[in-house]
């Protein structure tokens, strides 16, 4: 009996050993393979990233219609001659597309502040959160603008129907659609996206260059319509009937404007004239502070522009100027005060010194 029980106790600790050799085998090659998993998540972060900074600019393009629709109204010849409801409208549109472009240009000055021009699973996941947000302002202040629309040509009735239309129909294919799908596919790429979150990417000099200028054409071109609008209200009639605090407001607002052009167009002509072309961290270095610079005047024009609007709309300059120094406080505070919070964050957690920018 004790020779046949050692037997099979001999046999029994040799099969434990044996699946205890196999499992360690099959944790190794899955360690192995979620590193590997982890490898190629990682390689695909800065692709990631210049596709959300080249979605956002898509965004920013249809912006800059709305927004150029919104301020260059009162200064139309029909303008007088809307109903007020309409007036007060086209003001809320216009408070609208800007939320819409201050969370469309968020991004770019955070990832200048904080991320000093890096790729991280944290930058991406902003750029998306922030294009996010901006689509539900853009699509009320769409319906809103064609409501305003469609009641000058069809009547009221007709213009509330379109109004409404558009505006569902802009929520249900960036919206609805969207979350409907989530539900029912794409779960291994976000469960990708997740993991994410946390890695920290050595960028490239010339991925970080080119994601630089890519940042500057996302602010730019809404920033050119507007100046474009500016100058061209100066000449209509309705500008001369503007109090004289009105025009000088917007000549202020112009000339910040025009500020936030030069310095945006800035980096590319430094990086041709002064290297030829050729990528150097000084091109990276300068062209980061210019584009981060060029939102405070974009932040001050777009302000003294609602002054202008709201005070020629209620015929108020104290609403005027509540509504302009609260546009500002919001800008300034989501483009530079939010980003130098996080930086001052992640500084005092890490315990290191500021890194020279």
């Amino acid at each position: 009996m004790s020779v046949g029980s050692n037997q099979f106790g001999a046999e029994l600790i040799a099969r434990l050993r044996h699946r205890r050799e196999f499992f360690a085998r099959q944790v190794l090659a899955a360690e192995k393979l979620s590193g590997a998993a982890v490898m190629a998540d990682k390689m695909q972060l800065p692709k990631l990233v210049k596709t959300a900074l080249d979605e956002t600019r898509m965004l920013v393009l249809g912006a800059q219609i709305l927004l150029g629709f919104e301020l260059s109204g009162i200064f139309r010849d029909g303008f007088e001659t809307l109903p007020m409801h309409a007036r007060y409208l086209d003001g809320i549109a216009l408070l609208l597309m800007i939320i819409t472009v201050a969370f469309l240009v968020t991004p770019e000055s955070y990832h200048q502040i904080v991320e000093v021009g890096a790729d991280t699973g944290r930058f991406h996941r902003l750029i998306s959160r922030m294009a996010g947000f901006s689509l539900l302002p853009f699509a009320l202040s769409l319906g809103i603008a064609l409501f305003i629309t469609g009641e000058r040509i069809f009547g009221f009735s007709a213009g509330l129907a379109a109004g409404c239309f558009f505006a569902l129909l802009a929520l249900g294919c960036w919206y609805g659609l969207q979350y409907l799908r989530r539900l029912q596919t794409g779960h291994k790429e976000r469960a990708i996206s997740a993991r994410q979150q946390t890695v920290m990417e050595t960028t490239p000099l010339d991925e970080r260059i080119t994601q630089m200028l890519t940042e500057a054409r996302v602010v730019l071109p809404g920033v050119q319509a507007l100046l474009g609008f500016q100058l061209a209200s100066v000449i209509s009639q309705s500008f001369e009937r503007l109090p004289a605090s009105s025009k000088t407001v917007h000549a202020a607002s112009l000339g910040c404007i025009a500020v936030a052009v030069i310095l945006l167009i800035a980096p590319a002509a430094y990086h041709r004239i002064v290297f030829s072309g050729q990528d150097t961290e000084e091109v990276h270095r300068f062209g980061s502070w210019l584009v981060t610079c060029a939102t405070a005047p974009l932040a001050l024009g777009l302000s003294g522009d609602i002054y202008v609007v709201l005070t020629e709309i209620t015929a108020s300059a104290m609403i005027g100027a509540f509504t302009a120094s609260f546009t500002l406080v919001f800008l300034v505070g989501l483009w530079h005060l939010f980003p130098a919070v996080i930086r001052a964050r992640r500084l005092r957690r890490s315990g290191r010194p500021e890194r020279p920018r």
